[in-house]
């Protein structure tokens, strides 16, 4: 979880028993987006954020063929807290380890 991503969706998958790390318990707070993206990927982690530096960043990545773990992005005005948690479950459950890598995702899912 990005560092703007409010502490709501992250208990709410935690009671969903998904796995989730933010950034503050990584110790990855401060980090710039780059490296917070390859911080993610190091264990193979997706990032989720609503930070839209981050998916300019993650485009960027695509364009040029820079490997990432995957970036699933939800604009804050656009989704509620429920149906991330939602959307983000499912992919979590649904989706394979590496299935995202060099992929960006949007919430809400359609």
């Amino acid at each position: 979880m990005d560092v703007h991503v409010p502490r709501a969706i992250t208990e709410g998958l935690r009671l969903r028993s998904v796995d989730a790390l933010t950034a503050q318990e990584d110790g990855a707070r401060r980090f710039a987006d780059a490296d917070l993206l390859d911080r993610a990927a190091a264990p193979g982690h997706v990032l989720f954020t609503s930070d839209v530096d981050l998916l300019t960043e993650a485009t960027q990545r695509q364009r040029t063929g820079r490997p990432f773990a995957g970036l699933v992005y939800a604009h804050q005005l656009h989704v509620t807290i429920g149906q991330c948690v939602r959307d983000l479950e499912l992919i979590a459950i649904a989706g394979e380890p590496g299935q995202l890598g060099g992929c960006v995702e949007f919430l809400p899912l359609r």
